[in-house]
């Protein structure tokens, strides 16, 4: 039977509005003493939005980018979250699921990791041993998957998927539910073979050789490389010096720099970017109030008392975000703090993309970060 124009009409009218669209943003900054905040504008995202309950998505040409949304109801229920699409992918996998990932709690996960191990998928995952005894871990163990610690005063801090080593998946987001759920994390879908070997290699190096930390070898097979006409870099840490390549785009910034850093320790990071504040570039950033509380020799203190409009966030859960923008053109994110222990003992991995509408995306979230960050 078909459908009448109005029975149509109102399906669309229905489809559109699960779509989160988010509104045209903007940033207003603090301004010095004696002069007026001023509203910058930032690029909306352009390409195909992806609807979620609890959560921001966005589909460019071989990439998928997710957000979380610690404010959305759905949030509040632990559903509908940026969790989903990455167990619907590892469902569809028909070959391999290569896991690294510091914590795990999520029954999404567990049921699609399982899943695909019981109808002969490969599935080999390796964790940080001090969450190797949380609920999830141990039920999968208990149900013949592999899983490998690392066994190391380090962390294995990485957090990323590799399926039928044709796709990664990776970002800032644990597989708890608290990051997915309460706290801010972003999370990429990347479809390139070149970029899921280079993942490969870095997981096979913990998972077959057992070289953690820095017991590990410099041989990512394409660390620069081009899909679709956009450059990209992938850096592993302590393997590749991510630090001076850090530094290195940090200092040949010339417009703007734009951060979210759940740790930001890291002196050379901090001199910086206070230098190109006083050489007039725009620089504004979010750092996570537990973070800044409890380290010692953070750069929240010198950033606020030389002027910066950096601040501390205003979620009760954790801004987890490891993201730096640089020229609202380069993106830089991963499991990465900017911490010494990031560059020196812990299993870390970052990817840099040269491009202004991945930019944007991240511009946008930026945004919404920072206007709940604490004034």
């Amino acid at each position: 039977m078909k459908r009448s124009g109005v029975t149509i009409f109102l399906l669309i009218l229905a489809t559109l509005a699960c779509v989160s669209v988010p509104e045209a943003p903007s940033i207003v900054t603090v301004a010095p003493a004696g002069q007026s905040p001023t509203t910058l504008p930032v690029a909306s995202p352009q390409g195909e939005t992806i609807a979620l309950q609890a959560g921001y998505g966005y589909r460019g040409a071989f990439y998928e980018l997710y957000f979380t949304d610690p404010f959305r109801p759905a949030s509040k229920k632990q559903e509908g979250g940026i969790d989903i699409p990455l167990a619907r992918a590892i469902d569809q996998a028909r070959i391999s699921v290569d896991v690294a990932i510091y914590s795990m709690s999520l029954n999404s996960i567990r049921d699609s990791l399982l899943a695909a191990h019981q109808r002969g998928v490969q599935v080999r995952i390796v964790m940080e041993s001090d969450n190797l005894d949380r609920t999830v871990p141990r039920y999968l163990a208990d149900k013949g998957l592999p899983i490998l610690g690392d066994r190391r005063e380090g962390l294995m801090h990485n957090k990323f998927v590799i399926i039928d080593r044709s796709e990664v998946w990776l970002g800032s987001m644990n597989f708890t539910t608290s990051g997915a759920y309460q706290d801010n994390n972003n999370l990429l879908r990347i479809r390139s073979t070149q970029v899921a070997e280079n993942y490969l290699t870095e997981f096979e190096e913990m998972f077959e050789e057992d070289l953690f930390g820095p017991d590990v070898l410099a041989d990512t097979p394409h660390p620069q490389l081009t899909i679709d006409g956009v450059p990209l870099e992938v850096y592993f840490s302590p393997d590749d010096g991510v630090a001076a390549r850090l530094v290195s785009l940090l200092r040949n910034a010339r417009e703007s720099i734009h951060f979210m850093a759940y740790s930001l320790t890291a002196d050379d990071f901090g001199d910086i970017i206070r230098q190109k504040a006083r050489d007039g570039l725009q620089v504004l950033g979010i750092m996570e109030e537990e973070q800044v509380r409890s380290n010692q020799g953070g750069e929240f203190d010198p950033f606020r008392q030389a002027g910066l409009s950096v601040f501390l966030d205003g979620n009760p859960g954790q801004m987890h975000h490891k993201v730096i923008i640089i020229d609202k053109k380069i993106v830089i994110t991963g499991s990465y703090n900017f911490s010494a222990s990031a560059e020196r003992k812990n299993d870390e991995n970052v990817i840099i993309f040269f491009d202004e509408q991945v930019a944007a995306q991240y511009l946008q979230e930026f945004e919404r970060v920072y206007a709940r960050a604490q004034r």
